[in-house]
């Protein structure tokens, strides 16, 4: 191991308990142990997906998000007696393994809850809410603290929650939280005065309007959690471990309004100066750490920062907070081991919070140890797998309800959270497979068969593998997608696949193989307008093949449209985009914490956008705008670029021993990619 992280490696204690590492598994919703959307089980996949991180050198160990109550069915979580039951037999083992649990427990989501679009209606329409209420109570997963607009459907209005229903909760959590510690747990954190949930909401002013004992003054709006930590320790005795999930700074402007990193901003939620006050406040009414970042749904963001964010986007707030308690702090947010190690050296923050790279690579714990940093696999802050909320004009929330009942997957990695679907299983014999493409697709494909006994070939048309994705990770944001094309160019090299490059293959019949997989990609859109042969493709423009000028239309406002316009402007370009439909990157699997970024970034900036419009003309130094209505705008530019999406463009039909992977498939992204490369990789 690299000496710069052994400071990684330092036991540390929150309240009586100590912990071996730094290192913090933060909770990610759909990992809870308890389930998910389900009613409250012992939910074996993920307790297998901890017992492997556990036994992988993670110091502490905290499972998503705990309801107390079912998100489907009502019951009470301190009810679920099996449950607890098969937990305290599993921690038994748990702790053979050196590792320390906290178990995370939800008060729920208010305005925050990100109802899938097929369900707004049971909060349009009281009678049928009434009718779905004993099995799925719309009304209560939303009940916030004052009547506020919902965060995924503005339009609607989420219910006051009453003071008994506090109370209840007030109850479940300190009955709840004598379950776990019943159970072998070593100690509960708090969700949260953190990212918006309806804790949180009770302690913002901008979303608390009562006039009761929980609204109006700062003690009266953090009385919520205060009473919840105090129940607690009545409970569980003092010397039981809480944690706190906590929002350092809100970085809200308004309702569905975030403010940019380096922005000067008027807040609305919760500002360092309040912030300073409230984590001395909860750390003497009884909380014993808090798990730190930054933000709300309003600015998602910086909770779940997407590749756009700085690294260690939330480390300076943490840092500074760190100043004003004597209980341990843990940073999340883009963390690296070198950062963090840095800072814990300082006495800066206490621990390390990580998420997802968990799920693309449950081992880099290990590997960051063993010296073997370059074969840790990285995780690229898609949330195309582990997030999908998408919320777009019109459109609450377009996850699929699949995605609803099985969150946090991973797009890299499909055998995170999957339920045994994508075991490697040794294959019965050993198979020849050709693969026509090595893009990422192409290279899944090749390593999953080699994993599985097979010896995989490549057929590469270009001087080296990567593909579009080449393009793709091209911007300078995009540091963390240039490390994974590295990273499959190594697993390559390692693995012994033999890659034929400069090779472009278009006839199968030549190709000697059991198998083939063709994985040639895609081909550019062109639209009939006049003009047209003048513009730029976008995959040109990310290659540097195609310099622009100071003024660039985009043609198209999906996500590599808007990336493409963010890096014009990072560059101090001036684009204008344009875009047929009435919002910017409708997409499913598009996590609204990326999207909403780039539609701050660019409302911020003051970029120009033109929705439910076409390009209609392209001419030197000008381009032709035509609206829903009909009406034309002329807007004068130096170049244009087109971003209007691709056609799927295989070399040979599916057949028998002939299999389509990737974008020559259908074009998708990087979870549909990879997905789809080990459905047909597991099944040689």
């Amino acid at each position: 191991m690299d000496k710069k992280y052994e400071p990684l490696f330092t036991p540390w204690k929150v309240g009586n308990v100590e912990i071996k590492n730094r290192i913090v598994l933060c909770p990610m919703g759909g990992t809870s142990i308890f389930g998910w959307m389900e009613p409250h089980h012992f939910d074996k996949d993920a307790a297998d997906f901890f017992m492997d991180l556990a036994k992988n050198n993670v110091g502490l160990i905290i499972p998503g998000i705990a309801p107390l109550r079912n998100m489907i069915g009502n019951g009470w979580l301190y009810k679920a007696k099996g449950a607890f039951k098969k937990l305290k037999d599993y921690m038994v083992e748990f702790h053979k393994t050196g590792a320390k649990m906290f178990i995370q427990l939800t008060a729920g989501f208010g305005r925050s809850f990100s109802i899938p679009n097929g369900m707004t209606a049971m909060l349009k329409n009281k009678v049928l809410g009434a009718i779905v209420k004993p099995i799925f109570d719309i009304s209560r997963l939303c009940a916030a603290p004052s009547k506020l607009p919902l965060r995924w459907a503005p339009e609607l209005t989420c219910r006051e929650i009453t003071k008994k229903e506090i109370n209840q909760i007030v109850e479940g959590f300190a009955k709840t939280a004598k379950m776990c510690k019943e159970a072998g747990v070593d100690g509960v954190e708090i969700h949260a005065v953190h990212e918006g949930y309806l804790i949180d909401q009770f302690t913002t002013e901008y979303t608390n309007q009562r006039t009761d004992e929980y609204g109006g003054s700062f003690e009266n709006r953090y009385r919520f959690p205060v009473e919840i930590v105090k129940a607690i320790k009545a409970a569980c005795g003092e010397d039981y471990p809480v944690s706190v999930r906590y929002s350092v700074v809100s970085k809200t402007k308004g309702f569905c309004e975030g403010a940019m990193p380096g922005e000067e901003f008027k807040e609305v939620g919760r500002d360092m100066a309040e912030s300073e006050k409230a984590a001395k406040y909860l750390q003497d009414a009884g909380y014993d750490m808090l798990n730190a970042d930054n933000g709300t749904y309003d600015a998602w963001y910086w909770a779940h920062p997407p590749v756009y964010m700085p690294t260690a986007c939330n480390l300076e707030d943490c840092k500074h907070i760190r100043k004003f308690v004597d209980i341990p702090v843990v940073c999340a947010g883009k963390m690296t081991p070198a950062i963090s190690a840095e800072a814990i050296k300082n006495g800066e923050i206490d621990g390390m919070g990580v998420a997802r790279q968990f799920l693309v690579d449950s081992h880099w714990v290990t590997k960051l140890i063993n010296g073997e940093e370059d074969d840790i696999m990285p995780c690229i802050h898609c949330h195309n797998a582990c997030l999908t909320m998408s919320h777009y004009n019109g459109v609450a929330n377009a996850c699929a309800m699949a995605d609803s009942m099985h969150m946090s997957r991973c797009a890299l990695n499909p055998m995170s959270m999957d339920g045994g679907k994508y075991d490697l299983i040794p294959a019965k014999k050993s198979k020849k497979i050709a693969i026509i493409g090595g893009g990422i697709g192409g290279m899944e494909v090749a390593r999953v068969a080699t994993l599985r006994g097979h010896k995989a070939e490549i057929y590469e048309k270009t001087d080296k593998l990567g593909g579009v994705f080449i393009a793709a990770a091209a911007p300078d944001f995009k540091e963390a997608d240039k490390r994974l094309i590295e990273w499959y160019r190594r697993q390559m090299e390692k693995m012994n696949i033999e890659v034929h490059y400069n090779t472009e293959v278009t006839d199968l019949s030549k190709i000697d193989a059991d198998e083939i997989v063709v994985a040639t990609g895609s081909k550019a859109k062109r639209i009939p307008i006049p003009g047209v042969e003048t513009a730029i493709d976008a995959v040109d423009y990310l290659l540097g093949r195609e310099k622009v000028g100071k003024t660039v239309v985009v043609v198209g406002g999906g996500l590599t449209g808007c990336e493409i316009a963010y890096d014009l402007h990072l560059k101090g370009k001036n684009p204008i985009i344009i875009e047929g439909r009435n919002d910017l990157m409708i997409a499913n699997n598009l996590s609204l914490a990326n999207s909403s970024y780039l539609r701050d970034y660019f409302k911020l900036h003051k970029v120009p956008v033109y929705l439910e419009s076409t390009c209609s003309a392209i001419e030197k130094g000008k381009v032709t705008i035509k609206a829903k209505d009909g009406t034309e705008t002329e807007v004068k530019c130096n170049d244009v670029i087109m971003a209007v999406g691709y056609n799927p463009a295989p070399v040979a039909k599916a057949a028998k021993h002939v299999h389509i992977v990737g974008d020559a498939l259908q074009v998708g992204n990087l979870r549909s990619v990879i997905w789809r490369a080990w459905d047909v990789a597991i099944k040689f």
